[in-house]
Order: C-alpha cells, then sequence, then structure tokens
C-alpha cells in the first residue's frame, strides 16, 4: 500500500491562508488576487494550480523557469525581479509592474498572499486599494509608466538596481542613478563627466536585456554620474552629471545629491529616475519630480 506523502506545517499554513485570501477575495469583489508562489505552495502543484485557475488569480513569480512553466496553464503570470526582498516590497514591486502592464488600473482593490521568501511559505494577506493605498506609493498621482518606459525596460533596470542595492560591487556599497526615457532632454539637462565608455557601439549591443552589458553596467556603477537609457532599452551613456538638481516639496530630509538630482531632471522631463543608496541599500523610483516608491534594504525578519 502506497503511503501518503506528508505534508508540512508550512504547507499547511500556507494551503489555509490562501483559501482565506480567496474568501476575503469574493466577499470584498477584488479586481485581483495576487498569489506569490512559494515552494510549501508547490508541494501539491496541481492542486495549487487548480485552485488559482478557479479563483482566476494573477500568480507572481520571480524566476524564467516558473514564468516559462505557469503561462503555459494560467492566464495571469507576472514576473518579479528574482532578488531577496520583505513582504511589503514583494507587493509593492508586483503592484507596480501590475499597473505599468496595464493587469490592473489605479483605484483597483486587490488582495496579496505573500510570506517570508526565505521560509518559503505564504503567512501574510494584505488588502490594498491601489487608489489610496499610501505605504505602496506616495506619490498620489500615478502616471502609467509604459507611456515613459517600455515595462519590460523598467523592470530589468528595477531588477539590476535591487541587485546592485542588495549586492553592492565587489563587497562594496554601490550608490548610482539610472534615468530612462525622454532622452534628448535629459542630455540637454546634463554633461558628460567621464568619457563616454559605452560610445560607439553598435545599438544591439547596447540593450539592458543583455546580460554581457548588465555586467558591464555593474563595473562603471561605482563611478560618478548617471546611466542613461533610452525607453526602448537602449544605453545611451554613464558618468552623467545631471543639471536639474532641485528640491521636490515632498523630498524626505536627509537624502543627499543623488536624490535631489532624480527629484530635479524627472520635474522637467518626462523620465523615471531609479535612485540606489550607498548609504542604506534603499532604492527610490523618481516620477514627476517626487518620490514614487520605495523599496527598502532586506531587514532579518522581514
Amino acid at each position: 500500500m502506497k503511503k501518503k506523502k506528508a505534508v508540512s506545517k508550512e504547507a499547511k499554513l500556507s494551503k489555509i491562508i490562501l483559501e482565506s485570501a480567496f474568501d476575503i477575495a469574493a466577499k470584498l469583489k477584488v479586481k485581483e488576487t495576487f498569489i506569490f508562489v512559494t515552494d510549501q505552495l508547490l508541494q501539491d502543484t496541481n492542486h495549487f494550480l487548480e485552485q488559482v485557475e478557479k479563483m482566476d488569480a494573477l500568480l507572481v513569480v520571480r524566476s524564467d523557469k516558473q514564468l516559462e512553466q505557469f503561462s503555459e496553464r494560467l492566464s495571469k503570470v507576472l514576473k518579479i525581479p528574482e532578488v531577496a526582498l520583505s513582504r511589503m516590497n514583494q507587493i509593492k514591486v508586483a503592484v507596480m509592474l501590475a499597473l505599468s502592464s496595464g493587469l490592473i488600473e489605479q483605484g483597483d482593490k486587490i488582495v496579496c498572499v505573500t510570506g517570508v521568501m526565505a521560509l518559503g511559505s505564504n503567512d501574510t494577506v494584505v488588502v490594498i486599494d491601489t487608489g489610496i493605498e499610501f505605504e505602496i506609493f506616495s506619490s498620489a498621482n500615478l502616471i502609467d509608466i509604459s507611456t515613459m518606459v517600455r515595462p519590460d525596460v523598467f523592470e530589468a533596470v528595477l531588477k539590476l538596481s535591487m541587485e546592485l542595492a542588495t549586492q553592492g560591487r565587489e563587497g562594496r556599497a554601490v550608490g548610482t542613478i539610472f534615468v530612462l526615457g525622454d532622452e534628448e532632454k535629459v542630455l540637454q539637462l546634463s554633461r558628460q563627466m567621464i568619457i563616454n565608455p559605452f560610445k560607439g557601439y553598435p545599438e544591439d549591443e547596447l540593450s539592458i536585456h543583455d546580460p554581457q552589458l548588465r555586467e558591464a553596467i555593474k563595473e562603471f556603477s561605482v563611478i560618478d554620474g548617471a546611466f542613461l537609457i533610452r525607453g526602448d532599452g537602449v544605453l545611451l551613456t554613464a558618468g552623467r552629471h545631471l543639471n536639474a538638481a532641485v528640491e521636490g516639496d515632498n523630498m524626505p530630509h536627509g537624502l543627499g545629491s543623488r536624490h535631489m538630482a532624480a527629484a530635479g531632471i524627472t520635474s522637467l522631463t518626462d523620465s523615471i529616475a531609479i535612485v540606489i543608496s550607498e548609504s542604506t541599500g534603499s532604492v527610490r523610483i523618481f516620477k514627476k519630480g517626487n518620490i514614487f516608491m520605495e523599496i527598502e534594504k532586506l531587514t532579518v525578519g522581514s
């Protein structure tokens, strides 16, 4: 007689949390339910996917392998960067990418099921109203990111930024700026601090999706100045001084020159700036002169 496979306490908890989330979503009639994939939920993959299909939920994955695996069966699968994130930062990134790609709209109410990544189980249910939730977005006037930069480009640069913020470079903390989109105006409002190390290369070798280019960017992230990336993902230059540094009305106190430069350039152009803080490891995204989102560095227990 075949023995039944033992189910761990963590897997049982994940299933209870998932069932509770679906019940909450049904009662509140939310727009979408975000389910973050964990090892515990996948102990019984077929049963789990049947539940997701039944509730027409959106599955949030972290790897290309999972994206390919589940996209064959599910119509709604969203990939977030495969880096260590706290519960709330997982939600922040997923909601932002879903908004930028048109999967949800500002004002939609959603339910998110997530947990501590290191434990591999979901233990948290969060209800989010994207129209008024200030823990997720500090800018209430959300504009679709896709009007400024392609969603896949934004995701690639965000992932790179979070990798640099988490890992640094050769054991050293890194602080830098990535400016995306509205490149002609950004070039007018900035100047080159060093010889552009990427000048002269063909555009097909300067795509932000190229792994070799991302490694080169990491090498040059220790130099002063900003990286400028076209809306279609082509890296134009590094070591750029942004001349448009101004103090935004909604800028928190204590932020340095990089953040002021990001606020300035995005207030005068239709660009997005992603800033890595060398001192804290946080990643801040600027749009229209203000901080659109802050992703704090992961701490123990979060």
